[in-house]
């Protein structure tokens, strides 16, 4: 997406390639809701295509940091027509889209061989990312555009569509979690020790992004818009916040992964937190946590670990790192190239493309 999208030829390929992706995710989709075999999980692990998917995901998430921002600073970019750019900010979504959908298969995960080390560490950058922003999306849905340039209304489509991209790695990591018993020692080593992925995920209980209330109302994220919640409903469990649940349980209470976790001081203070949330209202609804509530209070009594200093020999995710070196000082010149040979399409090609 950075250095191949040199020329139109090579644009009309990734477009195509889009198209295709686009096909295989509302097939998967409709294969899953129907609960029929799902031929496109099994095609993808089949023909090793999850690594191709994990580095594609990976390479449009870059042009979205490093490039996409250049290309809206750029004085002679004042598109009339912002599709084939959406195009692009919209891959991110269908890739981990179709990732959320075909990773509830654990052959899925199995096949996504040394590239699992990225796709964690993607999903980490992104709940990092959404807690640090105090959960807060950027973006109102119901916020007019009255007065924005087509630039300023891909910009906040790109915000708000960041959000929803960012819940589904979620669920994505979670998936990941449930197959932490088949997991690389240097995978669970990422997770739990340079990332410390639990105390992260008690964070978004804490901030439950997907949550808010609006004049007194409760309002849940589910399905790409808010929805207001009905007063009998909301001491349901939202499906996000089983996803956190289910990734906790599976992080604190697998053999493998309380072998490799190091409950030190600070995790235990982060850890304990839950503690007020594992009420019987919630237990009624999974009853699973309550081996987590009796680890908890196994945990308020034992004293933290001191830092493991153990020597460690692991891999290390390599796609983001290539990339960034391939393309290092290059992105200035990536814009403006792709400006002249990709973003500025003429009027015939917009309506090939929209005729697709």
């Amino acid at each position: 997406m950075c250095t191949q999208m040199r020329t139109y030829p090579v644009w009309g390929r990734w477009n195509r390639q889009h198209e295709s992706l686009e096909k295989l995710n509302m097939q998967a989709i409709l294969d899953a809701s129907v609960s029929q075999s799902e031929p496109i999980q099994e095609l993808l692990v089949t023909h090793g295509k999850i690594p191709t998917l994990v580095e594609e995901l990976i390479t449009v998430e870059m042009w979205k940091q490093k490039v996409f921002p250049v290309l809206c600073k750029l004085e002679d970019f004042k598109p009339q027509n912002t599709f084939p750019i959406y195009m692009v900010v919209h891959h991110e979504a269908s890739i981990i889209n179709l990732l959320e959908t075909v990773f509830f298969h654990r052959e899925v995960c199995e096949s996504a061989e040394d590239t699992v080390l990225d796709l964690v560490d993607y999903c980490h950058r992104k709940l990092a990312l959404l807690v640090a922003r105090g959960g807060q999306t950027g973006l109102r849905e119901e916020e007019g555009s009255q007065g924005s340039t087509p630039m300023q209304e891909l910009q906040k489509q790109a915000e708000l569509m960041e959000f929803e991209i960012t819940l589904k790695a979620l669920s994505v990591l979670r998936y990941i979690t449930d197959c932490v018993d088949s997991l690389s020692l240097s995978t669970l080593s990422r997770m739990l020790s340079t990332h410390n992925l639990p105390c992260l995920l008690v964070e978004l209980l804490e901030h439950s992004p997907w949550s808010r209330w609006e004049g007194g109302k409760l309002q849940r994220f589910e399905g790409g818009r808010w929805h207001t919640v009905a007063p009998s409903e909301q001491q349901k469990l939202s499906k996000l916040d089983g996803q956190v649940w289910i990734a906790l349980y599976n992080l604190l209470l697998s053999p493998e992964a309380r072998a490799r976790y190091c409950l030190t001081s600070f995790a235990k203070g982060q850890l304990l937190k839950l503690r007020p949330f594992l009420t019987d209202t919630l237990l009624d609804q999974l009853p699973n946590l309550a081996d987590l509530k009796n680890f908890l209070a196994h945990l308020a009594l034992v004293e933290p670990q001191p830092p493991k200093k153990d020597l460690v020999l692991e891999q290390i995710p390599e796609i983001w790192e290539r990339l960034k070196q391939q393309n290092k000082g290059m992105w200035q010149a990536i814009a403006k190239h792709q400006l002249q040979h990709v973003f500025s399409p003429s009027e015939h090609d917009l309506r090939l493309q929209a005729a697709r």
